[in-house]
């Protein structure tokens, strides 16, 4: 099978799908306006670059994407991205093509406006069929679209290879974080407010012990970290809290076995898809996850970790002070979050998923 996969190319969600596909016996093409680091690509992927960069490029592109999907004649195009990518996809292909739609394109694009509402729905229709990384997006993307074919539901894989358990030095230290963006969607201000009153609740109850090894370590860059920083010396917490700014995706494994529990306190439900909550649990690390767009999906309520109410610092505070006390919880929790994610969101599990959807799309 010949698949030409539309989108941006310096997306290590992108890169991850054309990869791992590559590895099958699937001849991969992806065609993309932005630029990219070659490193990012297997050399089984074959990379075709559009001229146009920006959004003027979803129009100017038009006529190169269809010059070279002519002469590439794949069996199947995947488009990334509902909005800018699926724009430049509508009209131009004809044959087989699946739309893969990733949360902002559906979440918020199409309310800015009567004319992106218009947009998004045209290049909805447009595709022959449509894929979500989860049940409650796909559902989000039907409520655009109601007479929509069934959408395929293609979870992002996780190498449990590289994301794997690393026993960490017996310092004493009780470690919680997050690695993601440091933007108000995500939440890190509630991680922050919760990770106060946990500790307001320790020294209330004299738990000194506990108290002394308690940190909070969030990991990433953003534009909302001078902010945080703020309000963590509003809060009076700059002696337990780090600020470990942005780092490489290839060194998150070792930040995620700097941690004891993982929190994802999201507040947006854009983000459709807990790729991070998945990596702690492939790490063994219990989490916390507010009940967010997709984020419930990727957590076995009570099993693989614990999930609170949107916005709500008490619930996450109450939702660690369990966790902090109850070290066997922790590890019950971990290990089961490990099985699963092997079990259901390992890589060649979610690419046997996307290679069915590709199939059922040609033969439709």
């Amino acid at each position: 099978m010949k698949i030409a996969i539309l989108g941006p190319a310096n997306s290590i969600h992108v890169s991850r799908w054309c990869n791992a596909l590559a590895q099958q016996d699937i001849e991969v093409h992806l065609v993309t306006q932005h630029d990219f680091d070659v490193h990012q690509y297997s050399d089984r992927v074959r990379v075709h670059l559009l001229p146009y960069r920006g959004g003027k490029g979803y129009f100017l592109n038009r006529r190169a994407l269809g010059k070279v999907l002519a002469e590439m004649s794949p069996d199947l195009l995947n488009c990334h991205y509902a909005s800018g990518y699926g724009t430049l996809m509508a009209g131009v292909w004809r044959g087989p093509s699946l739309l893969s739609v990733w949360g902002a394109d559906v979440y918020e694009f199409p309310y800015e406006s009567r004319f992106k509402m218009w947009l998004i729905k045209r290049n909805l229709r447009a595709a022959g069929r449509i894929a979500s990384t989860s049940h409650v997006m796909a559902e989000q993307t039907r409520s655009l679209c109601p007479e929509l074919a069934p959408i395929f539901v293609t979870p992002f894989g996780i190498d449990t290879a590289r994301f794997v358990p690393v026993p960490r030095a017996a310092d004493g230290r009780l470690v919680i974080g997050t690695v993601k963006t440091m933007a108000k969607k995500y939440g890190i201000d509630i991680l922050i407010h919760g990770y106060a009153l946990l500790r307001q609740r320790l020294q209330d109850e004299k738990a000194d012990d506990l108290l002394g090894r308690l940190e909070l370590l969030l990991v990433g860059g953003g534009g909302e970290t001078a902010v945080l920083q703020a309000l963590v010396a509003q809060l009076g917490l700059e002696a337990s809290v780090t600020f470990a700014g942005q780092v490489d995706h290839t060194a998150v494994p070792d930040w995620l076995n700097r941690l004891d529990i993982y929190v994802a306190a999201s507040r947006n439900d854009s983000e459709s898809f807990g790729v991070a909550i998945l990596e702690a649990s492939s790490c063994a690390l219990p989490v916390v996850v507010s009940r967010m767009g997709g984020l419930p999906e990727v957590v076995a309520e009570n099993e693989t970790g614990l999930i609170i109410p949107n916005e709500n610092p008490q619930a996450l505070a109450d939702a660690l002070y369990l966790l902090v006390q109850d070290s066997a919880l922790r590890n019950r929790l971990g290990v089961a979050g490990r099985a699963r994610v092997c079990q259901q969101f390992s890589w060649d599990h979610c690419v046997t998923l996307m290679r069915d959807a590709y199939r059922q799309t040609v033969a439709a």
